[in-house]
């Protein structure tokens, strides 16, 4: 070790002038142990100075000047202390000072140690020697990250944190565990996990993946294999304390799980049979303090990672737990993701040869498992198809899982593709540190790589990867862990599709498929899976579509076994009593432990349309597709996406339409319309009228099909104002190259529907069938007695008035009068509603009956003085009804005398009594309640009342009276009745 320090100059930039740091370094066996800069410069990682210095020496080690320790070379030590003194005497006399007296005394702390240290000489071999790591840097930027809530790139800094950890421990720097130590703390420390427990709410995606690399980290820390025991027990002490915070997140997100030990499957364990019912939650620390149980000193374990030589022909296929397979590699037995976690540890660590080699054995492993699942399935397959349920599933899914098991195989065989034997073999220490095993009997034969027959890196890859999206597994408690086998799934699928596919790979996707389709319950694609399985649609549609060009009919199965979706199923199968806390009432409330439902859904909806795109043309497979999506897909909006994508793809611009896709798209849109006639859909207008656009397209027999059988599809309201209307529309008739035949046929089916719904629904299709029947005289007539039918019992005023204007538009006068007539049997209007919407269709009426003739006004003024009792709308009416003669300008004809008619005889004089009653009696209901602020609007009201009254030929007398009666009534209201007498004395 020794000391280095130096001037380094950085040179002026536009803005800032030439500055010169002076640099201090402190090296002891290959490690900076310590720096100084004079620049200032707060960070984790060292300044841009420190390197410079660091470089020059590395490169120009003849130019830098090499000393031996001043301890060593200097006799004339007081010389030397006074002239340093002398040079510096501002900063360093006070220390001199005190240094002096100190050795003056007799009895001081210097006088008791032999010798006085030297900074020059380095340390002693003793000596504790570590990378230079600034504690206090580390701290304050973690905090400063956290603080900073996701914002300003803050998730990235703290991954590049990470990051560097892994980048240490692979250099095999003992700083790794004490950074992370440092980062944990402050993560530890964050205020925010208090008040996320405080209010139940859940921490945000991407915080809570960076605690799960932070778990991951502690896990390779702690599986170190060759750290010391010391290490490993101030570790776990620290990880214990950790995991005791209450505020600890929890690995699952949210509420703790039921899985099992980490190390269940090694004897080593000590926690392995502890009750799952007393469990405390699992922490993002808890698999980190299980895994410190573990060890490395199986020799079996050992011989796997040591050589690519370790076989044994010696092989008995009598036991479950075989060292070796039939061809004599080794294999290794372990819980699966706790032994990628110690390929995750070796990786880490520097041996990426032994990783790889305990890799290949794991997955060599898992490929024997396959085979005997295979074997063994056909005996329990009876059963099980006959029960029609499984219990047999994985509780605890390999992809998803917080140690990424089968990515860590992936990575560590895909790296081996990639990189150069050299750097492959750059660490090659490892028997050497772990002391050699006790010898095994076993032959050495040529290293093969325990690969089969013109196998890479890559297939086993690819392989280990198809084994790990295919296996069945339950679907974890908890949105942030179904969240995690999403994106997991994902990330693991786009991955392999970087992978470009060649025969031998094509082989492999054959041999999983296969194998997938037939090994019943250890695979999500079996006969009979778990009610509650992770689905396999997104997993289905990479084989599918990987397949496809090589063995349609292998990728089809596999797509189409993968298309169910149990959980949706209407009832559980009675024999699931696995998990019967779970099976609660299934169907009102979709499921509500499934989270992700909507994205699972999604997807099965994806690999629906995936399949359709690729059926165009084979009528078999369409015919098959169609099937499965009307068994397994249970929402009506995506059977609705479905039929509008396979109408898209069946009508594309550049070919004729494919008839056999159009079928099918109108097949599900027909499925989509009867599960949403009765519930309430807010696209169920477009729905409809994309239904018939796809029946137009597919032609005139789906129309009529559609029409006919519209009670099962569409409400009386959206067959008559969308179905039919569109049908009739001429754009439909252009469309479709109708001759006059086909045309009536046609007509004649929306017309049978038009009166079917008018019968149904009077009240919103009468008028949509009177306008459809138009053309045919005994339908219209039809539809007209409909109306009548219904107009005494189940049609509004406002109804009835709109059929009796398009009547009279449609030129039936005497029909538009009769149902004008019933209308105002309906009405009621009362003496404050004079701008209620009926008043225009009110005086629409009259003007109708006068225009017919006195005997029609006769007929709907004894109507009109019983419906309304609004003074102003009465007064309206009876001025129009003096204005002109009755049937002036009624049919052609009809013939009158000329004569206005009288106010003094019926009808006329009933109208004017009610008149005059209906001012009296506003007028009183008025005063009950009038404020001074209305008095010259009740002035006016009186004023229009007089003009009433003045048209019977006693008015003069009959509104004086009524005058003097109001002055005696309300002599109280004493402005109000001088204003009265002012106006009308």
């Amino acid at each position: 070790g020794f000391h280095l320090s130096g001037t380094v100059t950085e040179p002026a930039m536009q803005s800032e002038p030439e500055t010169v740091c002076n640099v201090a370094i402190s090296f002891d066996r290959c490690k900076i142990t310590s720096v100084t800069c004079s620049c200032g410069n707060k960070d984790i990682f060292y300044c841009a100075h420190v390197v410079a210095l660091s470089l020059y020496r590395i490169r120009k080690p003849d130019q830098v000047k090499l000393h031996l320790p001043i301890s060593e070379k200097l006799d004339q030590l007081q010389k030397f202390v006074q002239y340093l003194i002398t040079v510096h005497h501002t900063e360093v006399l006070p220390t001199a000072q005190k240094l002096a007296d100190e050795i003056l005394s007799q009895n001081s702390e210097i006088n008791q140690v032999h010798g006085a240290p030297d900074p020059t000489a380095g340390a002693s071999i003793d000596d504790e020697n570590c990378w230079h790591l600034d504690e206090e840097q580390v701290q304050e930027q973690v905090k400063l990250f956290l603080s900073q809530g996701g914002y300003h790139g803050s998730g990235k800094q703290l991954n590049l944190l990470f990051a560097k950890v892994r980048e240490m421990l692979k250099m095999r720097d003992s700083n790794g565990a004490r950074m992370l130590t440092l980062i944990t703390e402050q993560f530890m420390a964050d205020p925010r996990l208090a008040l996320w427990r405080q209010q139940g709410t859940s921490m945000t995606d991407k915080y809570r993946q960076l605690w799960d690399e932070l778990g991951a980290l502690w896990m390779c820390i702690v599986l170190n294999p060759h750290c010391k025991l010391e290490q490993k027990a101030s570790w776990l002490k620290q990880l214990k304390k950790w995991n005791s915070v209450d505020v600890c997140p929890w690995e699952d997100g949210n509420h703790g799980n039921e899985l099992p030990n980490l190390t269940n499957a090694l004897p080593q364990g000590a926690n392995a049979n502890q009750d799952s019912s007393n469990r405390p939650h699992r922490t993002v620390f808890t698999r980190a303090i299980e895994a410190c149980d573990l060890h490395w000193q199986d020799s079996h374990l050992q011989h796997i990672i040591s050589s690519d030589l370790y076989t044994n022909y010696c092989y008995h296929d009598d036991t479950e737990n075989l060292l070796f397979d039939s061809h004599g590699w080794p294999l290794w037995h372990e819980h699966v993701p706790t032994a990628c976690a110690r390929v995750d540890a070796l990786r880490s660590h520097g041996y990426p040869r032994e990783a790889l080699r305990l890799a290949i054995a794991i997955v060599n492993t898992l490929r024997r498992q396959q085979q005997k699942q295979l074997e063994t399935f056909p005996a329990q397959k009876k059963e099980l198809i006959h029960r029609g349920v499984t219990s047999i599933t994985n509780l605890e899914g390999w992809v998803g899982h917080p140690l990424d098991p089968i990515g860590t195989l992936f990575s560590s065989l895909m790296e081996a593709c990639r990189v150069d034997d050299e750097s492959f073999h750059g660490f090659s220490d490892f028997t050497e540190n772990m002391g050699q095993c006790k010898s095994l009997e076993y032959q050495h034969l040529p290293a093969h790589k325990f690969l089969e027959e013109g196998e890479s890196y890559l297939a086993l890859a690819v392989e280990v990867a198809l084994i790990g999206l295919g296996q069945q597994r339950v679907m974890p408690d908890g949105l942030y862990a179904q969240e995690k086998v999403c994106r997991n799934e994902e990330q693991l699928i786009s991955k392999l599709q970087e992978i470009e596919l060649d025969d031998t790979l094509v082989k492999i996707f054959r041999k999983q498929a296969v194998f997938l389709l037939e090994a019943g319950p250890y695979s999500g694609l079996g006969e009979v899976i778990h009610r509650e399985s992770v689905p396999m649609h997104t997993f289905a549609k990479y084989l599918f579509t990987s397949l496809l060009p090589h063995d349609a009919e292998l990728a089809y199965k596999t797509a189409l076994r993968a298309m169910r979706l149990l959980v949706l199923e209407s009832t559980a199968p009675s024999g699931d009593m696995s998990r019967p806390h779970h099976i609660a009432s299934v169907v009102p409330n979709r499921y509500p432990r499934w989270f992700t439902l909507s994205h699972i859904e999604s997807q099965q909806c994806e690999l629906a349309s995936t399949m359709l795109t690729a059926a165009k043309g084979d009528v078999r497979r369409l015919e098959t597709v169609l099937e499965s999506i009307q068994k397994n897909i249970h929402s009506s909006s995506h059977i609705f996406k479905l039929a509008q994508d396979a109408f898209k793809i069946a009508t594309l611009m550049d070919s004729l339409p494919d008839i056999t896709l159009l079928k099918v798209s109108l097949e599900l849109g027909l499925q989509v319309m009867r599960m949403t006639l009765s519930t309430l859909n807010w696209r169920r207008r477009e729905m409809v009228r994309w239904l018939v656009t796809c029946a137009t397209e597919v032609g005139v027999y789906a129309l009529d099909s559609i029409m006919q059988n519209w009670f099962t599809l569409f409400t009386p309201t959206e067959a008559t104002s969308i179905v039919a209307t569109t049908v009739m529309s001429n754009s439909t008739i252009v469309r479709l190259h109708l001759d006059c035949h086909q045309q009536e046929k046609l007509a004649g089916s929306a017309r049978t529907l038009a009166l079917q719904c008018a019968m149904k629904d009077p009240q919103n299709c009468a008028l949509s069938a009177l306008t459809l029947c138009e053309k045919d005289h005994i339908a219209f007539e039809t539809a007209y007695q409909i109306v009548l039918d219904a107009a005494t019992t189940g049609m509004s005023y406002s109804q009835l008035f709109t059929i009796a204007r398009y009547m009279e538009h449609r030129g039936y006068p005497m029909r538009a009068y009769k149902l004008a007539s019933l209308a105002m049997t309906h009405l009621n209007l009362s003496y404050n509603q004079d701008t209620h919407p009926a008043i225009n269709d009110v005086l629409w009426a009259c003007a109708l009956s006068h225009s017919l003739g006195k005997n029609e006004l006769a007929a709907i003024i004894p109507l009109v003085v019983k419906s309304v009792k609004c003074a102003t709308v009465l007064s309206d009416i009876l001025r129009r009804c003096t204005l002109t003669t009755p049937g002036m300008v009624g049919l052609h004809g009809r013939r009158n005398s000329g004569k206005l008619m009288s106010l003094d005889k019926a009808p006329l004089r009933q109208l004017l009594d009610a008149t005059i009653g209906a001012y009296i009696n506003t007028t009183h209901s008025r005063l009950t309640h009038i404020s001074p602020r209305h008095y010259s609007e009740f002035i006016e009201f009186l004023s229009k009342a007089r003009e009433t009254f003045l048209m019977a030929h006693d008015g003069h007398i009959q509104f004086t009276q009524f005058i003097d009666n109001l002055k005696q009534i309300y002599k109280g209201k004493k402005k109000l009745m001088m204003l009265v007498r002012e106006r009308f004395g």
